[in-house]
């Protein structure tokens, strides 16, 4: 599955709605609302959660993973070290990181493509990507219905 920077994982673009996504993948393992009243599909052969904003019409806004099918520059992300992910990467332009500590888990965010790649024992373990949000202060919705 092809991580696309910006725009979404897969066939799955932000801003779609979750008819959009029902239409593709079909029924979710699991369906339920976060504290915000967020939306939430989790499909368990993606191995993907995804988040449908409650204030910006249940458009697609977040997507969790961690498949490791998952391909970021054409390279398998899940399951490498933190330190040949960023090697990788590197080259691409994304060099800068911010890194939070939790426990055994760190996570490495990149603001400029809005994603984290969240480690354990310094290996990648799971993948976060949002949509971006312009100069506007808005989201940059790729999916246009």
């Amino acid at each position: 599955m092809k991580i696309n920077l910006k725009n979404g994982i897969d066939k799955l673009l932000f801003g779609m709605k979750p008819k959009d996504v029902l239409a593709i993948y079909g029924t979710p393992d699991k369906e339920y609302k976060d504290e915000d009243d967020n939306t939430i599909f989790a499909y368990n052969f993606l191995k993907m959660r995804l988040t449908f904003y409650i204030e910006e019409e249940f458009k697609l806004g977040y997507i969790v993973a961690s498949s490791t099918e998952l391909e970021l520059f054409e390279n398998k992300i899940i399951g490498i070290k933190i330190l040949e992910a960023k090697k990788e990467l590197s080259p691409k332009g994304i060099v800068k990181f911010t890194k939070e500590d939790f426990d055994t888990y760190e996570n490495y965010f990149n603001e400029d493509n809005w994603f984290i790649l969240q480690t354990e024992f310094e290996e990648v373990v799971k993948f976060e990507i949002g949509a971006i949000i312009n100069d506007k202060d808005e989201f940059d919705w790729k999916f246009k219905s």
